[in-house]
């Protein structure tokens, strides 16, 4: 009987040893049981994942939260990182141990573990701190490790780009604030920023709600038409050991305005003959484009003849048009254009029935001077 129970056991723990190694190895990188099915007595609150650029600094904001009875604020505690895993033991890879025991990679732990501020500092990163990182915890008899809350850090050595950050539905005359930022992960040495705005721009390093850092430049600038098109360029300049990265980042406005610089034109050019045809048309500049109307000026005021870019018709009298120029923004009116028309045309067949109409009258008119008896001389009576 005791054999049997010994060797139950023996199977047990084998078991065990089994599990838990499927759960390390076999599982997805994501989903890997580090504390293999435990709850854990230990909780971080870090982001999941950090990067860092290669030469320059990283700042993991930290803090840490327990309810294990054994936990004592007032006896001693020491901050430990383990690298890889979360495994604590001969074989595990402490990279750093507050007491000053280990420190591999030159951490300073700056948060203050009474107020389970876990709060820590890498200096000049290389590729190979890519790994994941497990915070432990040591406090007399309290010893756990974050095993649920890994936090992985990667390095690369090409900078963040910044982003600029202009709001939307710009138009004229608005006062707007334009913001460049730039990931910070070393707010002990944040990025220079420059941009063509304006070179004096406050540099400002702020921290985020989960602890980050970013550094940001803002200026406010009314626009006016000319912002259209415009390019904004801002440029990140990293210090990292042995010199600087930079990266840079460009914008283009795209600024709404009134229509402006309205004008009219005539095809063709110049007098031009009753009857025929002539095109008028219209010119603005608008964002957006706007909508065109024709009108023509009478005694009576503007008349609206037409509405659309070109306004062609038949000419039968001059006349002195505008057109107008209209979006959502105002309007804009052109100068006035002139139709000048010049007679209509005689035909050459004219020049015979005109000199021959004429002699007819001359000759009725003659006729009738002749023979209507009231202007007839009086006849002469002789007298014996």
């Amino acid at each position: 009987m005791k054999v049997y129970q010994t060797v139950m056991a023996a199977l047990t723990e084998h078991m065990l040893t089994v599990n838990m190694l499927l759960s390390v190895f076999f599982l997805p990188g994501d989903l890997t049981d580090y504390c293999y099915g435990g709850k854990p007595a230990l909780n971080l609150t870090t982001p999941n994942n950090m990067e860092a650029l290669t030469g320059s600094c990283l700042e993991i904001p930290c803090t840490y939260e327990t309810d294990h009875a054994t936990y004592d604020s007032s006896k001693t505690i020491y901050g430990v990182w383990l690298k890889g895993g979360a495994y604590f033991g001969a074989n595990s890879r402490v990279i750093f141990h507050s007491s000053g025991s280990i420190n591999n990679y030159s951490l300073d732990l700056i948060g203050n573990l009474k107020e389970k501020n876990c709060t820590t500092l890498f200096p000049n990163l290389t590729t190979k701190h890519i790994d994941k990182y497990f915070f432990r915890v040591e406090n007399g008899g309290y010893k756990a490790t974050a095993c649920a809350d890994p936090l992985q850090i990667t390095v690369k050595d090409s900078p963040w780009s910044p982003s600029i950050n202009v709001p939307s539905d710009l138009k004229e005359h608005q006062s707007v604030t334009v913001t460049c930022s730039a990931f910070t992960p070393c707010p002990h040495s944040p990025p220079e920023l420059t941009w063509n705005l304006q070179q004096d721009s406050l540099r400002q390093t702020e921290e985020n709600t989960d602890g980050t850092f970013t550094t940001k430049i803002q200026e406010t600038i009314t626009l006016s038409d000319t912002h259209d098109g415009y390019n904004i360029t801002c440029s990140a300049k990293y210090p990292v050991i042995g010199g600087t990265k930079t990266a840079e980042t460009e914008v283009t406005l795209s600024v709404s305005y009134a229509p402006r610089n309205t004008s009219a034109s005539i095809s063709p050019s110049g007098l031009v003959s009753a009857g025929s045809w002539v095109e008028l048309s219209c010119s603005s500049r608008a964002k957006p484009p706007p909508r065109f109307t024709w009108f023509r000026i009478s005694r009576d005021g503007d008349m609206n003849v037409s509405v659309g870019q070109i306004f062609s018709f038949n000419v039968t009298e001059g006349g002195e048009f505008h057109c107008v120029a209209t979006n959502h923004l105002g309007n804009d009116s052109s100068s006035r254009i002139c139709v000048t028309t010049e007679g209509l045309p005689i035909n050459p067949l004219y020049w015979g029935i005109i000199p021959a109409g004429c002699i007819v009258f001359i000759c009725l008119f003659a006729g009738f001077w002749y023979f209507n008896p009231k202007y007839r001389a009086p006849k002469l009576t002789q007298v014996s």
